[in-house]
């Protein structure tokens, strides 16, 4: 079967893998030619703990409230989320800065030529909460429970990949024929290649500036863990 041309790729920059896997589908995306629709999942929501807040029911949440502000970019372009996820992810998992800090989201929002005010404006706008909360429900519906998390036309639905030193150019294309040939076996249901301790070795220098920067817990199947997931938690 011909693999697929869209894909809707739901992230929270929170996630230091998400990001890592942003790189590929990037690279993937311009060697290909395919359309990346950016979607929202909340960690700090997954991971909540019973008789805590909501992220929607804060002031300021950590990944939470930096979707909001992507959800105000898309209303005007695609484009603009890509490029606000991009910068932030950066800042974040490369730069080892705190974008979830409302200070740091306005300057990296200059960083890309937009209007630093849009971090009060989408704050101050709950139709945002709206949007977020929607494409989180979205994962969850599809049996979901993390980010990198991919949703294809089909309405088929992939956790992953799951990677470091992301691939470019072909090799990224070579991986995305290889992801999506999983879509003619819609009842494949897990791959993985355990993790020696090299690999978590490998994981944490690549995560350093994140753990640097991050300002919650990380939780891995209920498991606090030293180095950052597909599951966060936190929120001011």
């Amino acid at each position: 079967m011909p693999a697929p041309t869209t894909v809707d790729f739901h992230f929270d920059v929170m996630c230091p893998f998400a990001y890592q896997t942003s790189l590929w589908m990037r690279s993937a995306r311009d060697e290909l030619g395919l359309t990346v629709n950016w979607r929202f999942f909340s960690l700090e929501e997954v991971n909540r703990v019973e008789g805590k807040k909501h992220p929607w029911e804060r002031d300021w949440s950590y990944g939470w409230s930096m979707m909001r502000i992507g959800a105000l970019l898309r209303r005007t372009d695609m484009s603009l989320l890509d490029d606000w996820y991009a910068r932030a992810g950066q800042a974040l998992h490369a730069e080892g800065r705190k974008p979830h800090d409302p200070d740091v989201a306005r300057e990296l929002l200059a960083d890309i030529g937009l209007d630093p005010a849009l971090v009060d404006e989408a704050i101050a706008d709950p139709t945002t909460h709206d949007e977020v909360r929607a494409e989180h429900q979205r994962v969850l519906d599809s049996g979901g429970f993390g980010v990198p998390t991919l949703i294809f036309p089909d309405g088929q639905t992939l956790f992953g990949p799951v990677l470091i030193d992301p691939p470019t150019g072909e090799a990224a294309a070579r991986l995305w024929h290889g992801v999506t040939a999983w879509l003619e076996f819609p009842h494949l249901y897990e791959l993985q290649r355990p993790k020696t301790e090299a690999d978590q070795h490998a994981i944490v220098r690549s995560f350093e500036p994140y753990l640097q920067a991050r300002d919650w817990v990380s939780i891995n199947r209920g498991e606090v863990i030293p180095f950052g997931t597909q599951r966060e938690t936190g929120a001011k």
